[in-house]
């Protein structure tokens, strides 16, 4: 664990890009029975995990991301960049834009 928060510090998202570890698919049910893989539904959510300042309009005004380090988001299905910091954990980098809600739990 300790390595990989290493690795996130040293990955700084440009302009409005978000880092997102995507959550784990659930693998087993409650009572204990194995989902076949091609059963498991796509996971559409994760924690964001780094923020990249913001962006500039056409203007040059700065605009800073709406999206924070800790938040709950809601993630299109197809899109992002896959990124490798550690493994079996899933990283994408998303435009702030992409990213489609917020989730408050």
């Amino acid at each position: 664990m300790a390595v990989a928060q290493q690795a996130i510090k040293k990955l700084i998202p440009m302009f409005d890009r978000v880092l997102v570890l995507r959550a784990e698919a659930i693998t087993k049910t409650k009572s204990g029975i194995v989902i076949p893989e091609k059963s498991q539904g796509k996971v559409l959510h994760g924690t964001v995990v780094a923020v990249g300042p913001g962006s500039r309009n056409n203007t040059g005004e700065f605009i800073p991301t709406q999206i924070k380090v800790g938040d709950k988001v809601l993630l299109p299905e197809y899109g992002g960049t896959k990124v490798e910091l550690e493994e079996n954990k899933e990283y994408h980098l998303f435009r702030e834009s992409d990213i489609l809600a917020k989730l408050e739990l």
